[in-house]
């Protein structure tokens, strides 16, 4: 690669960036925007050049509080929001007794990654980003530093997941809708020279770079009261230079794509996709996408802070003004004739209680002004704007303040009520599922590609037992990841405890004899959420326990104390779901075997032997 070639590259880079982020500007401008109303900093403005100017006040005594809606909302909408937490499986390829198991198996690995990688946390924080901003991605990758120690400075690798802002996503058209439907995309970030020169090896001029900071903004307060509101601001980095990564999707020339990574004047990297991540063992970009809200034909989506800020900003106006009418009401407003008294004392001092007031002989004595009363308007209008962030939000009165409706006298009606909250919640909810499934999907594409090694995970079983997995890169021989369960919005604990009192009192979860059996009991109280309240003294549970852990053991000894029955089930049931193969299922049926033989013995018979 020659030199001339190199210089083309970056320059056909930095030049590409600099044209989307023009085309971004506007986007940017809106992101700035929503995260300093949701901040407190409710007096400024985006200006036509694309900058957040503070709104000086007009005159000293003006009213500036901030009484920020905005931040309640969206914390409100947070709450739920991070209460869905997708449960996901693996379907296998085809029927076969291998694709099964294997498939069973990479569910296990799946989930073995996402709790060392703390998905909860990855999928709330860009939660956040994507409320405030609209939009929010994940970058889905391979670490070669990760993971287990194997040799001299040597690490087996492991999948990272991190959350990346929109702020550093800049895509070849905000026309597209979707990832796939753009031809590269580039994110660009400031990074201190020393760590750029520690990954790539390459010493580069530190540069102009602007990054986003905290500040204050003093132009709110009241009339003798000033609010130090925090902003947010942009300002430039020290010691650092612009990492430019631009990925773009395979095509014909290119069928592996191409990633180019840029910082300064100088070429870091030049070459295909690193990650076999996209469908059908093709490479892509390791990036998923999450909106609040899609909007048709556009790439970033929008905000509920963008739909409230309006509103808010009518707000702070009525109460602001309200108060200064009532500053008026309570401090006075005072006419005095020119000369007839002493003006400054009059003005530092005011009329206390017992003040002798002296005015010129002659002259007319000072009066307050009657400034009427505060007009029912601002009432009125206040109430208005309340109703409109719930109608532009989706969030209740219900869910806002965690105060029962007015009118709301029934159980029936609240609960019809808080199902339309979820309803309208729904939307972003479902975001947040496609997310997690396809990071999940790319996290089983990456193990595939960089798994080749035998290695080691800890899975959480059943009855809170650690189950320990050997795999490599050939167990996952699908990565075809689907959710288990529904949207957690449209099917919450309360709505699934109460179907479960309703099919009890149906009487479909007793026997032929209109009898609950241990079993059904143990599993009732379980999905009331009273799983471990009846575990230490339920027998019936703990010979399912054992006869469970006994599936995973080499050899089978039958006990004097087993419940038979209980055990040929769970034994029967572990056949038919796990589906083991060779010795081990054999050495099982033996087993079972043993169990109803026994079982079929007179009682007292057992025990004589």
């Amino acid at each position: 690669m020659t030199r001339e070639y190199k210089e083309d590259i970056v320059a056909d880079v930095k030049r590409d960036f600099e044209a989307r982020a023009e085309a971004r500007r506007t986007f940017e401008t809106q992101w700035r925007l929503n995260m300093n109303f949701y901040m407190g900093n409710q007096f400024c403005t985006a200006t036509p050049t694309g900058e957040i100017a503070d709104v000086e006040r007009d005159y000293y005594w003006q009213e500036r509080e901030a009484f920020n809606h905005i931040s309640s909302l969206v914390e409100t909408r947070l709450a739920k929001l991070n209460t869905v937490r997708p449960s996901l499986t693996v379907r296998p390829f085809s029927s076969d007794d291998c694709d099964v198991k294997t498939a069973k198996n990479a569910a296990k690995i799946l989930s073995s990654a996402c709790d060392k990688l703390d998905m909860d946390a990855i999928l709330a924080e860009g939660a956040t980003w994507s409320e405030i901003c609209g939009t929010c991605f994940y970058y889905v990758g391979w670490d070669d530093k990760a993971g287990l120690k194997i040799g001299d400075g040597a690490y087996e690798g492991d999948v990272c997941v991190s959350v990346v802002s929109p702020f550093e996503i800049y895509p070849d058209s905000v026309l597209a809708q979707n990832i796939k439907d753009c031809r590269s995309i580039i994110r660009a970030r400031a990074v201190e020279v020393d760590e750029i020169e520690r990954t790539y090896g390459k010493r580069v001029n530190p540069e102009s770079a602007e990054v986003l900071r905290m500040a204050q903004a003093a132009v709110g307060g009241g009339l003798t009261a000033r609010a130090a509101l925090g902003k947010l601001d942009i300002a430039a980095a020290d010691n650092c230079a612009v990492v430019i990564e631009r990925y773009a999707a395979p095509t014909d020339d290119k069928p592996n794509g191409e990633l180019a990574i840029v910082a300064g004047d100088e070429l870091l990297f030049l070459g295909a996709l690193p990650f076999v991540n996209g469908a059908d063992g093709r490479r892509a970009v390791p990036f998923v996408k999450q909106t609040a809200l899609d909007c048709a034909g556009r790439f970033f989506g929008a905000s509920i802070v963008e739909r409230a800020i309006p509103i808010q900003r009518a707000y702070n106006a009525v109460k602001n003004r309200k108060h200064e009418f009532m500053n008026r009401l309570s401090m006075g407003v005072m006419a005095v004739e020119d000369g007839s008294v002493d003006i400054d004392g009059l003005e530092q001092e005011g009329i206390s209680p017992g003040k002798i007031l002296v005015y010129r002989q002659g002259a007319t004595p000072p009066h307050m002004l009657d400034c009427g009363a505060v007009p029912a308007e601002f009432s009125a209008e206040e109430t208005r704007l309340l109703n409109e962030f719930t109608q532009v939000s989706g969030v209740s009165e219900i869910m806002r303040s965690s105060q029962t409706a007015s009118g709301a006298v029934s159980g029936i009606a609240l609960q019809l009520l808080i199902e339309q909250d979820d309803t309208r919640l729904s939307l972003s909810a479902e975001h947040v599922r496609v997310a997690a499934r396809e990071i999940a999907r790319q996290i089983l594409r990456l193990y595939k590609q960089f798994g080749s090694d035998a290695r080691l995970s800890r899975i959480a079983g059943r009855n809170g037992q650690i189950e320990l997995l050997r795999w490599s890169a050939s167990d996952i021989s699908s990565d075809d990841v689907v959710f288990e369960t529904d949207n957690e919005l449209l099917s919450t604990p309360a709505m699934r405890q109460n179907m479960m009192f309703e099919l009890y009192k149906m009487g479909l979860l007793a026997d032929e004899n209109g009898k609950m059996t241990d079993g059904a009991k143990h599993r009732f109280m379980e999905a009331l959420g009273y799983g471990g309240w009846d575990s230490d003294i339920d027998m019936s549970q703990v010979q399912i326990n054992r006869a469970e852990t006994e599936c995973f053991k080499d050899k089978y000894a039958v006990s004097e104390f087993d419940d038979h029955k209980l055990h040929i089930d769970a034994h029967v049931k572990y056949l038919l779901t796990e589906r083991p193969t060779g010795k081990r299922a054999e050495r099982l049926k033996a087993h079972i075997n043993e169990h109803r033989a026994l079982a079929t013995k007179p009682t007292g018979e057992e025990g004589e032997q």
